[in-house]
């Protein structure tokens, strides 16, 4: 069985490979793009791998990792590094006919990052820095977070690491999705239709969902009409999801009092945006996912799914056509 992956991703897990037995040949690509089978330097047309992993090393790689996807015959399955598949590629490759898993490895740290923003805002840390920088002996009140009702867009394994950090602190959750089955650990389980019933009474919103026709603009003029005044928008997902404009507008009524923004219509986000500089934004540059965990459990999902393809078992986090319009 051939394996297509990057040089560091297989310095990583060598020993771990190693351990499968000696029928993998694995070939890998450097920052460069040459390929090697160990030490030696192989021409990339000579090989034809059944399968891919891409890792986040191979993200400066993409277009050669594309090429011998598409150039090539023998592939079955590819294991990617991102969680959202709205990238047309993902279309293409599937319509090949290799399967695709999707990476979870990302969820716990962009879940972190979630919970520290939103505490932080809840709890006026940014009011007492202020209140220290200017010895002000002053009395702050916060928001308990047990009082609070958290509202997420989209249940995937992203949504589900946030409400595992939520459920300790007592708040209310209410999850938007399709699939309307009772979830443990969730209030209430809704469709996207219940919004404008459910914003109003939101303090803390996450867009956790993802990005397709449906989706697309969700956070418009309607939606931010409706939110809670005072309320915390964060959105992690994509930036496509939220009318930028809407949200300046929305901002200026305190609906939301607060928006963290880790993903933009446009990125990298033009130096000129009216985000960089607005008082209630928060924004950092698509790293919401930089957790030190991140590139460990990827390994561990890559070898791991390995396992189980080898073995004929269900593979983890595998995509359904329909995820990626097919």
């Amino acid at each position: 069985m051939q394996i297509l992956m990057s040089e560091a991703a297989h310095a990583r897990v060598r020993e771990r490979l190693a351990s499968m037995g000696d029928d993998l040949d694995v070939v890998t690509l450097d920052a460069d793009g040459i390929a090697r089978r160990g030490s030696e330097v192989v021409d990339r047309a000579s090989i034809d791998p059944e399968v891919y992993w891409a890792s986040l090393d191979l993200f400066g790689q993409a277009p050669v990792l594309f090429q011998q996807i598409f150039g090539g015959t023998r592939g079955k399955w590819i294991q990617a590094f991102v969680a959202g598949l709205d990238n047309p590629v993902f279309a293409r490759i599937m319509a090949k006919g290799l399967r695709l898993t999707k990476s979870s490895a990302q969820a716990a740290a962009i879940a972190e990052y979630v919970m520290c923003n939103a505490l932080s805002l809840l709890n006026a840390i940014a009011e007492r820095q202020d209140a220290q920088a200017r010895h002000d002996w002053r009395f702050l009140r916060f928001r308990e977070v047990a009082s609070t009702r958290w509202l997420i867009v989209g249940f995937g394994s992203i949504g589900h690491e946030i409400a595992r950090r939520l459920a300790p602190f007592g708040a209310h959750l209410t999850v938007v999705r399709r699939d309307l089955a009772p979830e443990a650990g969730v209030d209430e389980v809704c469709g996207s239709a219940a919004l404008p019933r459910l914003l109003p009474a939101a303090d803390v919103v996450v867009l956790a969902c993802a990005l397709n026709n449906e989706t697309r603009g969700i956070a418009g003029p309607a939606f931010f009409e409706t939110m809670k005044p005072g309320a915390v928008l964060i959105n992690i997902a994509r930036g496509a999801l939220v009318d930028e404009a809407a949200l300046q507008a929305g901002l200026g009524r305190d609906q939301p009092a607060h928006a963290v923004l880790d993903v933009f219509q446009t990125e990298p986000l033009p130096a000129d945006s009216w985000l960089w500089d607005h008082p209630k934004v928060r924004l950092s540059a698509h790293c919401s996912n930089a957790g030190d965990g991140v590139v460990a459990r990827g390994d561990a999902l890559f070898l791991e799914n390995l396992r189980r393809y080898r073995a004929g078992e269900p593979l983890l986090n595998e995509a359904r056509p329909s995820e990626v319009g097919l």
